[in-house]
């Protein structure tokens, strides 16, 4: 079993930033994929950010690339997302995921074997 604890959201205005974590517990972390996902309001999960196992690949979804950064400390068994420039339209709840069964980065949902509780982040205009 494996547990995904978020944290680092909240309340700021368009321009601002924030930095998510996602703290992770359970099985060895360097072995997940990992994945930043966010769900608005009457929308559907969507894809963020993602980072292969040993940190050296990453991919962004076309909305936030040039904004957000996503990286990881295996370390500390811990995922962040660096979010600068943020937008109204970034508000969100925001999930990090883990994938332990494939070795590339995947953007579908459906590919990530653990979820976190979520963290809200909302952007002021």
């Amino acid at each position: 079993q494996v547990q995904l604890v978020e944290s680092g959201g909240g309340l700021v205005q368009a321009g601002g930033s924030l930095r998510l974590s996602c703290a992770a517990s359970g099985r060895t972390f360097s072995n997940a994929v990992m994945g930043w996902f966010r769900q608005a309001p009457g929308k559907e999960r969507e894809f963020v950010a993602a980072i292969r196992r040993s940190g050296g690949s990453t991919y962004y979804a076309d909305s936030v690339k040039g904004r957000f950064t996503i990286s990881r400390d295996n370390a500390k068994k811990t995922v962040y997302l660096q979010m600068n420039s943020l937008k109204p339209e970034d508000t969100a709840v925001y999930y990090c995921a883990a994938d332990f069964t494939r070795p590339i980065i995947s953007s579908s949902p459906r590919a990530y074997d653990y979820w976190g509780q979520g963290t809200q982040v909302t952007v002021s205009s």
